[in-house]
């Protein structure tokens, strides 16, 4: 399994990376404008060949039109491209310093590997995330020694917090602006561990690549994870919002279905406005995807869109409602929705969710066992991160747990 583990998180070597995007991403848009250019000057021309009179001079001009364009837009594809070679060349004896990077930096990274994180895990480029846990934005490796390194005061308590689309770590550590510093006694992972001797774990995934897939992956790191941390016969709880809640589920699933042992140490798991009946907006983008694809002239629109990662298109209809599990297990499961209108009994709280994921999908199950959910009203989709009301609601749920047994 350990091999399997190795291979699942990504290969050993990778491609250039800002700079071999940037040539797809130039190459790509000048090919779009340059079909959607011919699509237009065809209709024009079309038009101007039907009149008797202009059929033979619009052939002509029609001629050197495609020439000239033809031309340009080679000059733009070639040129561009060989730029970009030189500057993959210069970023390859140039690599990027051991410190890493800046909370804006890395939200850019995260952010486009939840638009093409696919692609650039097919590629074989660089940028692809490789699922791992991190503390200051440093891969933790999974041995005993490293982890009682990065972790000096590791308990007998986990709690693994899973980011969401295009997200990383750093979300979990925004504090709420609406309240001073003072009141605010700070994000969810130093509560968790103050208030119930966990230690905080977060996870950084490629949220772009196929939902199955980071489910296996992360299904195989908590497998690996609890067989090493320095402190023996372990407890679990997994935190995860949006995308996040819908890998921890699946990974508890495929866990049980493989015979892992560590779904037996989890105690809870929370899913946190995780769309487990898709999400309307990826739906309204699909069809406007092929809408798009209608028209020659807006087709080349149509296929940048239909580009965008298969994370993302996994959030179209959503895995379902979580089923029981295949095994007995004794893991509580929590879900929490929320909704933009202040009364979540309203009619339309139903249809407008939280902004992203409606009520139903958010708390939709078909567990059986320790299961509840919770609804909150007057919260958007990414405040549900660093609002007061959910934490106060994850530290209800959390406070049945107790304290973690005795070494």
């Amino acid at each position: 399994m350990s091999d399997d583990g190795r291979k699942a998180f990504g290969p050993l070597l990778r491609r250039t990376g800002y700079s071999h995007v940037a040539k797809a991403a130039v190459q790509e848009t000048t090919l779009c404008i340059k079909e959607m250019h011919a699509a237009i000057a065809d209709q024009s021309f079309d038009v101007l060949r039907r009149i008797p009179l202009l059929s033979w001079p619009a052939q002509i001009v029609q001629a050197a039109h495609e020439a000239i364009s033809a031309g340009v837009y080679a000059a733009i594809f070639h040129g561009s491209g060989a730029l970009l070679d030189v500057a993959a060349i210069l970023e390859r004896q140039h690599p990027s310093p051991d410190k890493p990077p800046g909370r804006f930096a890395s939200g850019l990274h995260s952010a486009l590997n939840g638009a093409f994180g696919d692609h650039l895990a097919a590629s074989n480029n660089r940028l692809a995330i490789n699922m791992a846990i991190r503390v200051n934005g440093k891969v933790v490796p999974l041995d005993t020694d490293a982890l009682r390194s990065a972790f000096p005061g590791a308990g007998r308590r986990l709690c693994v917090f899973v980011h969401g689309l295009g997200c990383d770590e750093h979300c979990w550590e925004w504090g709420d602006p609406s309240e001073a510093a003072a009141t605010y006694a700070s994000h969810i992972g130093c509560q968790v561990q103050t208030e119930w001797a966990c230690t905080p774990l977060y996870l950084r995934y490629n949220s772009g690549l196929p939902i199955a897939e980071n489910c296996a992956q992360l299904a195989v790191l908590l497998d690996n994870l609890l067989a090493v941390w320095p402190q023996p016969a372990s407890e679990l709880l997994i935190i995860g919002h949006s995308m996040g809640g819908l890998i921890a589920l699946g990974a508890c699933d495929q866990a049980m279905a493989l015979g892992m042992s560590w779904p037996q140490s989890t105690r809870m798991v929370i899913c946190l406005g995780s769309p487990h009946l898709g999400s309307p907006l990826e739906r309204l983008g699909q069809l406007a995807t092929v809408g798009l694809k209608l028209t020659t002239i807006t087709r080349p629109l149509g296929n940048i869109a239909a580009k965008r990662s298969q994370g993302i298109k996994d959030l179209r209809r959503g895995p379902g409602a979580p089923r029981t599990l295949s095994k007995p297990h004794t893991i509580a499961f929590r879900f929490l929705g929320a909704s933009l209108t202040e009364d979540v009994e309203h009619t339309i709280s139903e249809f407008l969710g939280d902004g992203l994921v409606p009520l139903s999908s958010a708390i939709a199950h078909e567990i059986t066992g320790d299961v509840q959910c919770a609804r909150l009203g007057k919260l958007g989709h990414l405040r549900m991160l660093n609002d007061t009301r959910v934490h106060r609601q994850i530290r209800e749920w959390l406070g049945v747990l107790g304290a973690p047994a005795e070494c």
